[in-house]
């Protein structure tokens, strides 16, 4: 029993997490209260914690990690200067006349914003206030308005700049590096976050592609779930109308990717020229105030906080884990599992899946991946594809009943006429095509990995 420490230990935090204590104090308290157990029983060596300075001191000149705080000020703003409503009320207008147009509409102004943003409550909660009454009014049915926010809510996990890709670059080229270093190579390869926001570029847009097909698809031969809108309900949009509210987030987030795919920028960099244009974007459309940098400041920091100190707790518990032989643990098992690479694989995405329904994205990329990731790694698997299968992974997940943290987002925000029902079988048809890309992606895994060898050439 002693010896499966590290298993219990694991499974204590996901049930203290469960009781509702918060996540960074859950890692770090839990894994302080184990260790001190195994010190007084003879199985842990506090000085594996003599590490945690230089951890901490690690994290602290990160120079990765500093776009984390720049994207979320990045998205802050451009939600609070209502940007997305202008967009949406154009996008609409534009596709008024053809069937399911609004809901193809509701797609493409949610992978914007979750470009913009990278966030997924924030994507859900405010498409939700903005589209849904609008998609009810049009006679949407509730199960296809609420499936089609929430998944285009969880398009901030995958598509770039998001900051659960800037997070899992930053843990996997750490992961990387280790599992290299393990099979004794000394002048190790690198893989970076502009690597992974490259990798997420085809599957996040064949996402978005396939969503936009299923609306289509339920507008024509399902149409009582999409009808065709009225006459009295297509508004006239000129094209001026259009590129004034198109044309501002688009040219933003092609100079944040472009800056980056060409090579000028880090993600870092890209991340503050980004904030710099959200908040001029604020400024020509007389939408920023003292009040509301005000705001925009205070939500930054306090999403950066949460981000960093779930950080530190992580910290915490993989020194403790390691310090119980967790490791060793976690590799024997993978290494012993039978299908090789394929059954491991499909043990951690199990895994993960599983754990998305407790465990925000920060969570199972700062506690999860260290653990896992460099035994895959060291196996032969692709970073990059490794990134990207576990940011769709964690994205079908935030979908699936009952716990889906997209779902509860919007449940929160819903009129009460609708269900949670509703909500639940909205999302099925939305998973099934979240499964179809991993299933694409696990055959042809240059879906992922063919555009960032194209550039490193």
């Amino acid at each position: 029993m002693l010896e499966l420490m590290p298993l219990w230990m694991f499974l204590a935090v996901c049930l203290v997490i469960l009781l509702g204590y918060p996540v960074a104090f859950s890692l770090a308290g839990t894994a302080l209260i184990f260790a001190a157990i195994g010190t007084a029983v003879g199985l842990f060596d506090m000085a594996f914690l003599q590490a945690l300075p230089n951890r901490l001191y690690g994290t602290m000149v990160n120079h990765t990690l500093v776009a984390v705080p720049l994207f979320i000020f990045m998205g802050v703003m451009l939600e609070k200067s209502k940007l997305a409503e202008d967009l949406l009320d154009s996008m609409a207008a534009a596709f008024g006349n053809l069937k399911g147009g609004l809901g193809i509409s509701v797609v493409i102004v949610g992978m914007l914003l979750a470009a913009s943003t990278g966030i997924v409550g924030a994507t859900v909660v405010t498409m939700g206030l903005m589209s849904l009454p609008t998609m009810l009014k049009r006679g949407y049915s509730p199960q296809l308005a609420t499936g089609t926010i929430c998944a285009t809510g969880t398009l901030g996990q995958i598509i770039p700049p998001s900051i659960a890709l800037v997070l899992l670059g930053d843990i996997l080229s750490s992961a990387y590096a280790q599992a290299q270093l393990d099979m004794g190579i000394f002048t190790p390869r690198t893989v970076s976050v502009g690597d992974l926001f490259v990798g997420a570029l085809l599957p996040g847009l064949i996402l978005v592609g396939l969503y936009c097909f299923y609306i289509f698809w339920v507008a024509h031969f399902r149409s009582e779930h999409a009808p065709a809108p009225a006459s009295d309900e297509s508004d006239d949009v000129s094209i001026g109308q259009l590129a004034r509210s198109l044309l501002p987030p688009v040219l933003l987030i092609v100079s944040v990717l472009g800056s980056i795919l060409s090579g000028i920028a880090t993600p870092t960099e890209a991340a503050g020229v980004g904030a710099m244009g959200a908040t001029l974007l604020a400024l020509a459309r007389q939408q920023l105030s003292i009040a509301r940098l005000r705001e925009v400041m205070e939500s930054t920091v306090m999403v950066t906080s949460m981000v960093f100190m779930i950080l530190i707790g992580a910290a915490i518990f993989s020194l403790v884990f390691r310090g119980f032989g967790g490791e060793e643990m976690v590799t024997e098992f993978f290494t012993s599992m039978p299908g090789g690479v394929f059954g491991s694989t499909l043990a951690v995405m199990a895994l993960i899946f599983l754990l998305g329904f407790i465990l925000d994205f920060i969570e199972i990329t700062f506690v999860v991946v260290p653990i896992v990731g460099p035994v895959l790694l060291a196996m032969g698997v692709d970073p990059v594809w490794l990134g990207i299968m576990i940011a769709v992974n964690l994205q079908t997940s935030f979908l699936t009943p009952p716990f889906g943290f997209a779902l509860f987002y919007l449940r929160g925000v819903a009129p009460k006429e609708v269900l949670t029902s509703d909500i639940y079988r909205g999302a099925m048809p939305f998973i099934g095509i979240q499964l179809l890309l991993l299933a694409l992606l696990a055959m042809w895994p240059q879906l992922a990995t063919w555009l960032p060898s194209q550039l490193h050439q």
